[in-house]
């Protein structure tokens, strides 16, 4: 008998439309969720979630990277059973015009 297909597992996204300033901020107050916005950007291209340099648990990674999508800052999205995640930086920039850049630019690497 052959094996029944896997349903595409589909991660939820919030539309930056719908995301407010105050919740940007809160997601980005936290310095491991800076330090992973701030990977991010460096790499210039999406990075799995076991490529961050992050001083917490798996876990509690796990945790950061869903407060950052549900801020609408990061895009995350599966390559076969891996969980590769992107910056929304464009649409971020088309919302909250230079608020991402500023971040940036106050992270110490």
């Amino acid at each position: 008998m052959p094996r029944p297909r896997a349903t595409p597992r589909i991660i939820e996204h919030p539309d930056v439309s719908q995301v407010s300033l105050q919740q940007v901020l809160e997601a980005l107050v936290d310095p491991v969720r800076r330090g992973v916005v701030s990977q991010l950007a460096r790499a210039g291209q999406e990075l799995s979630c076991g490529t961050f340099d992050a001083p917490v648990s798996v876990s509690t990674l796990t945790h950061h990277f869903n407060v950052l999508r549900e801020a609408a800052v990061i895009r995350q999205y599966y390559v076969g059973t891996t969980k590769m995640n992107a910056l929304r930086l464009e649409e971020m920039e088309s919302r909250f015009p230079g608020l991402l850049p500023a971040v940036l630019a106050g992270c110490v690497s």
